[in-house]
């Protein structure tokens, strides 16, 4: 097979992807290691910002979102005692939208047929060739029969764990890691919110955050130590934390349901600041991984396909190679931003073990100060609805 674009990995970003180019006349493979219905099990971020949004507005795949995605013009934070919102309308004239990352990526599947965008499911052993050459290739194993996809560029979509950053020599990029000593438990239950908005809670019993999908199904996390298993927190248990925390500071109070899912995620920061190889470019998280806390993953992975779309599409059309020459410095501009915001989020809303008394102080005087200056309320609006593109 001959294409002019290899994409690996058909999550959100790949699919984005994928469709730009098609929308654009460019030619293009999505390859995914997994089956469908893989992809669509895996839980993940449910806001998006206007970088996303338009996105699939760009390419009229909004109709969904548009009517059942919630608009958010505010979220919280808040203490033991007290809530701060931060009004992101008031103070950006902007807003984001609580649409689920699954129903994202539904969306982009079940047009994928209608728009000639063709997604190779379940390719096993993936592998990238001749990536630093002006003809690379990609060779995986479908149905026990072996495959190769020759094209002009490859993309990594494939995540953190994919073979695209594993491609490019170590010699060749500088890696920048930050591990959080904790992890979020998370539960996924179709019931109502307890908040009409997103709180993210900094309590004497620790970090919790309460969010939703729709106005019936909601998510929350809490803060949980790094030796802590799933199986050491029954639903029951998971419940009455969530209660403890969240009763005192939410319009509704808790309500308790079946767990749809439930599961431990590690925090991490990582930048890998070699985006592009050769003829191989790698987006979204083969390329960056930040904290949940912000919402900050999907929205980045969206706005590296902006620019790479762009640049892509420039090349073939008019042999520009600008926008690709431009590509990297471009996305790491804004991805080193949204890993400060996310780093500085954690950081404030967290109880970090190591942490004694002073730090607790700073904490509480920081989150005063937020709660008491609009400079800073509007620092953290215009950071969490999303750094304009370049």
């Amino acid at each position: 097979m001959k294409t002019e674009v290899a994409i690996i990995g058909a999550g959100p970003s790949g699919l984005l992807l994928g469709h730009l180019l098609r929308q654009a006349g460019v030619d293009c493979v999505v390859i995914e290691r997994q089956s469908a219905d893989y992809v669509l099990g895996r839980i993940r971020a449910g806001v998006l910002e206007t970088v996303t949004t338009d996105l699939m507005t760009r390419l009229g795949i909004d109709g969904r979102m548009n009517a059942e995605g919630l608009i958010e013009e505010g979220f919280n934070l808040a203490t033991s005692d007290r809530v701060i919102r931060i009004d992101i309308a008031a103070l950006t004239g902007r807003h984001v939208m609580v649409y689920g990352q699954t129903e994202l990526t539904r969306d982009l599947m079940d047009a994928a047929p209608g728009r000639g965008l063709e997604i190779i499911y379940e390719a096993k052993d993936v592998a990238l060739r001749d990536v630093e050459s002006d003809t690379p290739y990609v060779t995986y194993i479908k149905d026990g029969a072996a495959q190769r996809i020759d094209c002009a560029f490859i993309v990594g979509c494939d995540g953190f764990h994919g073979p695209s950053r594993k491609a490019i020599p170590a010699s060749a990029a500088q890696e920048y890691e930050h591990d959080y000593p904790f992890g979020w438990l998370g539960i996924l239950a179709d019931v109502p919110p307890c908040h009409p908005e997103l709180i993210y809670a900094s309590t004497e019993r620790g970090f919790a955050l309460a969010s939703m999908r729709s106005p019936t199904r909601s998510r929350y996390y809490i803060q949980v130590p790094l030796t802590d298993r799933i199986e050491d927190w029954s639903e029951e248990r998971l419940w009455d934390e969530l209660a403890a925390r969240f009763d005192p500071l939410s319009a509704h109070g808790v309500t308790r349901g079946a767990a749809l899912e439930m599961s431990i995620a590690p925090l991490r920061s990582y930048v890998f600041e070699t985006m592009r190889y050769g003829r191989l470019f790698l987006a979204g998280d083969a390329a960056h991984i930040v904290p949940p806390t912000g919402a900050k993953g999907l929205n980045l992975a969206a706005s590296d396909v902006a620019y790479l779309s762009d640049a892509l599409i420039a090349f073939f059309k008019d042999g520009d190679e600008a926008g690709l020459a431009d590509y990297q410095g471009k996305a790491l501009a804004r991805i080193w931003k949204a890993e400060r915001f996310s780093w500085y989020l954690t950081k404030l809303m967290h109880r970090f073990p190591e942490n004694g008394d002073f730090e607790q102080r700073m904490q509480a005087a920081e989150l005063d100060y937020v709660a008491k200056s609009k400079a800073m309320q509007t620092a953290i609006a215009e950071n969490y609805v999303g750094l304009p593109l370049q």
